[in-house]
């Protein structure tokens, strides 16, 4: 083949003519364009439905009616998933669980993903002692396993729905600090920001108009992930007794009285496990469906 033919060799597929517009998936399509981000869009829909219906009162029965006469009853059409040594519906009580779960992961995350999203832009945009001070404090809270450090808080506050949130996502601070800052530092240098100083825009204006919006996408994609987390740290809390007090039904104090049970009553152990494993895996495969979505490589077809 000579310098100048432009003949495509035998098999290569065929190169797009000369200014054909890229075609670019939308969002959505992106998102589910892959079966983890599928998944994860189904599981975290069932599971949020499910938790939404409970907290509107449409469960089967009421989570807290006791039945003594019907206590450790196997799965039947009454009961699907069986009920408990207080012959309680655990139906009722995992869905009550579920919207608890997801009551504190949001507020923890919340407060992680706005804590930390502020203090990653400020140490990465403003940079010196600013940096340097956001930075020494974040890596003494990455000394301090996240779990560990959720213990001490609920500790020394006491056990509570929002004592719960509040220590679960101060743990989980630094996490959105580091991934905020490194995107922060590279759009600190690039062209139009530059070109934004040099035209006199205010720190808050280039701030709000080309920071923020291009570290969202790596803060949505780590809230996913740290919904995934939280619940599985508020189930962790509520195993040993540090989570919101009874009469609240909690899937990790479930899993705990269900622990001496599970030789008899296997159901009372696998229903609110089963649960918590498909809130874990669902938020997971969201946000990786969610970090190929924010991806331009994987919007282009």
């Amino acid at each position: 083949m000579s310098v100048l033919d432009t003949t495509a060799p035998a098999g290569a597929p065929p190169a797009a003519e000369v200014g054909e517009p890229v075609r670019r998936r939308s969002f959505g399509r992106a998102l589910v364009a892959t079966g983890r981000g599928r998944a994860g869009c189904i599981l975290v829909g069932v599971v949020v439905v499910a938790a939404i219906a409970a907290a509107l009162g449409g469960t089967p029965y009421n989570p807290q009616f006791q039945n003594p006469l019907a206590g450790l009853k196997a799965p039947s059409l009454a009961h699907p998933f069986g009920t408990d040594q207080f012959g309680r519906d655990l139906l009722s009580l995992v869905l009550q669980g579920l919207w608890v779960s997801l009551e504190i992961a949001a507020l923890a995350v919340a407060i992680a993903g706005v804590v930390g999203t502020v203090g990653g832009i400020a140490a990465g945009f403003f940079g010196r002692w600013t940096s340097t001070v956001i930075m020494r404090v974040t890596d003494m809270l990455f000394a301090i396993p996240a779990i560990l450090f959720a213990l001490a808080i609920v500790a020394a506050l006491g056990p509570g729905w929002l004592n719960s949130a509040l220590a679960i996502g101060i743990g989980y601070v630094p996490i959105f600090v580091r991934v905020v800052r490194g995107p922060v530092l590279s759009l600190r240098e690039s062209g139009y920001v530059r070109a934004g100083r040099v035209l006199g825009f205010s720190r808050w204006r280039l701030l709000a108009r080309h920071i923020l919006p291009n570290v969202a996408g790596a803060v949505a994609v780590q809230a996913s992930l740290a919904l995934s987390w939280s619940i599985l740290a508020e189930a962790s809390l509520s195993f040993l007794g540090l989570g919101p007090p009874p009469p609240t039904a909690s899937l990790g104090e479930m899993v705990s009285q269900a622990s001496s049970l599970a030789g008899t009553a296997w159901w009372t152990l696998a229903a609110p496990s089963v649960a918590i494993v498909v809130a874990v895996i669902g938020f997971n495969l969201l946000g990786d469906g969610l970090r190929d979505a924010v991806d331009p490589r994987a919007r282009t077809r």
